[in-house]
């Protein structure tokens, strides 16, 4: 399957039932300084955030001195301005795991912590494996890119609310197969989006 393909296939369902949603979107507050990238007004999310870029090995004098490119998401609900991402299986990694038992009590988040939970602790043996030798900028070591996509998972969903956004909409695609995760989530997209 070809980088893209889970997101296109759940876009393109969401489309036949009526949501139109923007592919690749960007914000300038979602970039690659991390949470140090975020405006003053977004403080009640530096504070957590800076304790997952911790637990998870990160460099904060790496990311403090990044620069402030804008990084792509996966989708965007543009009338409710509302973050969609799609998970494949390697999100669910058990670095994953270490952020979002990391996450305040009470977060306000568009999926089920705790079903999230337990689908790292179920598949992180596997998930773990892909891209475990892959480096990534602020996270030395192995592993570097899995634990820096446990980070700005954490980035979206926890600095979205504190910009004034709607709660990031996650939804697991575990199996890649994006026609089924639309399905599977569709009433409590609708849901969230008041359709």
């Amino acid at each position: 399957m070809a980088r893209g393909d889970t997101e296109n296939a759940f876009k393109a369902a969401a489309l036949a039932d009526g949501i139109a949603l923007t592919s690749n979107y960007r914000f300038p507050w979602i970039n690659q300084k991390g949470h140090f990238g975020l405006p003053d007004h977004a403080h009640s999310a530096a504070g957590p955030l800076h304790g997952i870029l911790l637990a998870l090995g990160g460099d904060a004098a790496a990311y403090a001195a990044s620069s402030a490119k804008a990084l792509f998401g996966d989708l965007l609900h543009e009338p409710t301005g509302t973050i969609i991402e799609v998970d494949e299986h390697q999100h669910f990694t058990s670095h994953r795991l270490t952020a979002l038992n990391h996450y305040p009590s009470g977060a306000p988040v568009g999926f089920d912590l705790t079903e999230y939970r337990e689908l790292c602790r179920l598949t992180s043996g596997w998930a773990d494996k892909f891209h475990a030798t892959k480096v990534a900028k602020g996270f030395p070591g192995l592993a570097g890119r899995a634990r820096q996509r446990a980070y700005y998972d954490s980035l979206r969903d926890l600095s979205a609310p504190a910009m004034g956004r709607p709660p990031v909409i996650r939804v697991q695609a575990i199996d890649d197969d994006g026609t089924q995760a639309y399905s599977a989530a569709r009433v409590r997209i609708r849901e969230a989006l008041r359709l």
